[in-house]
């Protein structure tokens, strides 16, 4: 059964179904393409873990042109075809509970008009490591592993601001 209801969009217009599932297929295709390409992307840091979190700026323009329901669905897709095809279990596990914290910080801050494009990336890319760290020292019953969320929000709101950055130029730019 397809769900005939429209969607709307941040500013209440409103999108046809079959027109929201065509966005949902190219933006959950474009995020596993850079997800796909970030793989590919040596990152020389003494730091394990960092990332650049291209696949992200997918889900941040997906989050302010769709809704949260739809970016939440793209980013899901992605986490699970990239980690069957680039990675593995663990991989997506990490993934599912970085992005699941990154997202609901993202659309609150998004929710509250609290910040602008580039901070909600900020928050979203602190949020995702923090909840990767959580889901590492659960798995390894070792809560001191804390001590690295210094470098890792560091590293993130770096990566956050570029990514915000460039989400806030594209999502001027395209009309949805």
């Amino acid at each position: 059964m397809e769900n005939k209801e429209p969607r709307k969009n941040e500013k209440e217009k409103t999108i046809p179904a079959s027109r929201m599932t065509a966005y949902i297929g190219v933006f959950t295709a474009l995020a596993l393409l850079l997800s796909y390409i970030e793989s590919l992307i040596p990152v020389f840091l003494a730091v394990p873990g960092v990332k650049l979190g291209l696949a992200n700026l997918v889900t941040i323009v997906a989050l302010f042109k769709l809704g949260v329901l739809p970016a939440a669905g793209i980013s899901l897709c992605r986490i699970l075809l990239s980690g069957i095809l680039f990675g593995n279990l663990t991989m997506i596990l990490y993934s599912l509970a970085g992005a699941t914290l990154s997202l609901l910080v993202m659309w609150a801050l998004k929710h509250c008009r609290i910040f602008f494009v580039t901070g909600v990336s900020i928050a979203g890319a602190v949020a995702h490591n923090a909840g990767q760290l959580a889901v590492a020292a659960f798995l390894l019953e070792n809560g001191s592993m804390f001590y690295y969320m210094c470098v890792l929000a560091i590293s993130g709101a770096v990566s956050g601001l570029l990514i915000g950055l460039l989400a806030g130029s594209i999502i001027r730019r395209i009309r949805i």
